[in-house]
């Protein structure tokens, strides 16, 4: 026969000895929501509360005792923070004159750069020239040919230019740096004209003066946007010399309708014109890399081959930017 039943009684103690052995806490322990229940204080909170009525409420003096350490506290955190302003306000033009120095070392490199580029222009055309005087006609018009599809020649004609410029940037207002801003131009931006106009048929197509070729590339550098490694900024035009229908097929690409909602939802600048002439200066000349096998007799297939560079238009260019 079994032994007597024990009755739960829900306002017994758990952790009270049983009759039978252990605590009625193993029989039937308590779960966190009936402990909840039953103590809704805190231990602390409760062990606060018989001090207080043991000691009875704090009189005037442990009343202005407390108020004056606040006062203290109050005082020490505003000296500190005062003290911090004024460091930030003293080191403030310091770093003003390191950047102002900072940007006028970028200028002047720059200009140095332009310079250089104007120089190798006229060594160029001073080249063709000398070249295209020791050649025969006919060498000479394939020559320029080759180099006007390849881009390193000069070329006129008609085509569009697409210009999309920066959203007015948002700043913080305290902090002064801008965040995620959708109506910001990405390198995959260009990128992505570049290939649309190619691909109506362009012959020839520049970014804000800057040739691209089979080995062109346009990527991001920070808050940059470098093509074939120099910087372009905002607005940009993307030029390019193509059939008379260039522009239509673009203002019809999915392209052209992405820059469109951009330009209507974010307030990004974004404009499809035809021109009756447009210039395109050449390239500079290209660094041209092959592969070669690293042993005699091993095609360029074969596992121990060299990977070639990359070809194709400039979307074939890694990306470092997103939307």
């Amino acid at each position: 026969m079994s032994g007597p039943k024990e009755e739960f009684d829900p306002n017994s103690d758990p952790a009270a000895p049983s009759e039978y052995g252990g605590t009625r806490g193993g029989r039937y322990p308590a779960d966190f929501l009936t402990e909840l229940f039953r103590t809704p204080l805190d231990p602390s909170y409760a062990a606060a509360a018989r001090q207080r009525e043991r000691l009875g409420p704090p009189g005037p003096r442990e009343r202005l005792t407390g108020r004056g350490l606040t006062a203290i506290v109050l005082v020490l955190v505003g000296f500190l923070l005062a003290v911090a302003y004024r460091h930030a306000l003293a080191d403030e033009p310091n770093r003003a004159r390191a950047r102002a120095g900072l940007v006028g070392q970028i200028n002047e490199m720059q200009r140095d750069t332009d310079t250089l580029q104007i120089h190798a222009d006229q060594l160029r055309e001073e080249v063709a020239r000398q070249r295209a005087a020791a050649l025969s006609g006919t060498e000479a018009a394939e020559l320029r040919d080759l180099e006007a599809a390849t881009g390193l020649a000069r070329v006129s004609g008609r085509g569009v230019v697409v210009r999309v410029a920066n959203a007015p940037s948002s700043q913080d207002a305290i902090t002064g740096k801008s965040g995620n801003d959708p109506g910001r131009v990405l390198d995959r931006d260009l990128q992505q004209i570049a290939n649309a106009l190619f691909a109506g048929g362009a012959e020839a197509v520049a970014v804000n003066g800057q040739r691209l070729t089979a080995t062109s590339t346009i990527r991001a550098a920070g808050g940059t946007i470098l093509v074939d490694f120099r910087p372009v900024t905002s607005p940009y035009e993307v030029s390019a010399i193509g059939p008379d229908d260039l522009a239509d097929y673009f203002r019809a690409s999915s392209v052209a309708h992405l820059l469109k909602a951009l330009a209507d939802a974010h307030g990004m600048g974004y404009q499809v014109r035809g021109v009756g002439k447009v210039t395109l200066p050449g390239a500079t000349e290209p660094q041209l890399r092959n592969a070669t096998p690293l042993h005699p007799g091993v095609t360029s297939s074969g596992p121990a081959a060299s990977s070639p560079a990359p070809t194709g238009s400039p979307s074939a260019a890694p990306t470092e930017g997103g939307r």
